[in-house]
């Protein structure tokens, strides 16, 4: 039976093998190894012959159903989970590139993801080749033979620009290049990103998935749309590997060897977050909207931003990509540093933390702590103003929201 509602399809998910007690939630599997009925048995395993799980860093049974839920809620072909977001943006980039491969991305990314591009991935000899992704002119001047992917936020964290992303897939068909997309902001009850032509998408599932900050993790999804003949790291094993060969080469080839496993209990909370996530994105971005506008026409504001307001640069992207649902952070700037941090101490509700998607608001000034390692001309490069604050949204009710604000203002 098809059904229609995310909700409805996230909780009629069979297990990958039925409960011996016919549980109803997965059980959490906090087991290191698992036994073989005969030594045959384990070297098939081992040889790739026999589907079972062996070592829990390998794989879990609670974390493969995590992933296969989330493998038929995406109509992904493959899913990995990791132990965190970082880990699945860089494992999968180690997948993809070799000493002397290059990326190309935007400036405009999450303070931690810019280090990893312009930083770690040059000490390993791949190359970061940061453009502005909504110029299509600039990316296609940057592209060489040895350029392997273009890496984009669907909104960026935390200037909220969207790319747009169909633009995107049309260069990286053109130049036989992978797509990939960090979807955190925008989890797949509001975004497809097989629809729109992305080829691998990465998220931390800490954020929405996890279900209001319960668990630390990460997932790579393989949408099976590359042919990965193109890329010189996997073309090797593409002929025996076919649609499989990203998804093998990472789990065996990367992901065993880095050791970023998931662990069953983080895997019990998104499993659980995923079937509460419909309602609490509703409850998040019907809060950001009114908050925006709140903020917008308030006089102590110098200005305002969520991609979901009409009076946003980036609104009608909004609607094309998530149906208007641009995940639930917003920025607002006040007049300087100072005046961020007297704002932030007289909160009652909104909480001062770093993390997005709690169910709590959380409020973060970005300039200080987040992109505090980098020049101030770097930070205004990227986007980061002194006075601005990022708040994540949670579902609180927005009047007690509304009234937090401005007797903080």
């Amino acid at each position: 039976m098809a059904y229609k509602s995310f909700t409805t399809r996230s909780l009629n998910i069979p297990f990958p093998k039925a409960d011996p007690h016919r549980a109803l939630q997965m059980p959490i599997y906090e087991s290191v190894a698992f036994d073989f009925e005969t030594a045959e048995d384990i070297a098939a395993n081992f040889r790739g012959e026999l589907p079972a799980h062996v070592y829990s860093r390998t794989g879990n049974p609670t974390v493969e159903c995590f992933e296969q839920k989330l493998k038929a809620l995406t109509g992904s072909h493959q899913v990995l989970a990791l132990s965190s977001g970082m880990a699945a943006i860089s494992n999968a980039i180690l997948t993809l590139c070799s000493n002397g491969d290059n990326v190309i991305t935007g400036k405009q990314l999450f303070g931690h993801t810019f280090s990893l591009f312009s930083q770690n991935l040059p000490s390993l000899g791949i190359e970061t080749r940061f453009v502005n992704l909504n110029k299509p002119d600039e990316i296609e001047k940057q592209i060489d033979k040895n350029t392997r992917a273009i890496y984009f936020e669907t909104v960026t964290n935390p200037q909220l620009e969207i790319p747009d992303i169909e633009k995107l897939s049309e260069i990286a068909r053109v130049y036989n290049i992978v797509l990939i997309a960090d979807s955190t902001l925008t989890p797949p009850v509001v975004f497809s990103s097989k629809k729109h032509g992305v080829d691998i998408e990465v998220m931390s599932t800490t954020k929405f998935i996890s279900g209001g900050a319960t668990a630390v993790g990460g997932v790579v999804i393989d949408n099976g749309t590359f042919d990965w003949n193109n890329i010189p790291a996997l073309a090797p094993f593409s002929s025996k590997l076919g649609r499989d060969t990203f998804y093998s080469r990472l789990k065996k080839g990367i992901f065993r060897q880095l050791g970023g496993c998931m662990n069953a209990h983080s895997a019990y909370f998104q499993i659980m977050g995923l079937d509460i996530l419909e309602l609490r994105i509703e409850r998040c971005v019907n809060n950001c909207i009114k908050l925006g506008t709140f903020l917008t026409n308030h006089q102590k504001i110098k200005e305002a931003h969520y991609p979901a307001l009409e009076s946003s640069a980036f609104n009608l992207l909004s609607i094309k990509y998530f149906n208007n649902k641009p995940g639930a952070i917003l920025t607002f700037d006040l007049e300087s540093e100072a005046a961020c941090f007297a704002f932030m101490n007289r909160l009652k509700i909104i909480r001062r933390a770093t993390n997005l998607n709690d169910n709590k608001s959380l409020i973060i000034h970005p300039y200080s702590t987040i992109y505090c390692e980098f020049s101030h001309d770097d930070r205004i490069e990227m986007g980061i103003r002194s006075g601005m604050m990022r708040l994540s949204v949670g579902i609180e009710g927005v009047e007690d929201l509304m009234n937090d604000i401005e007797q903080a203002l």
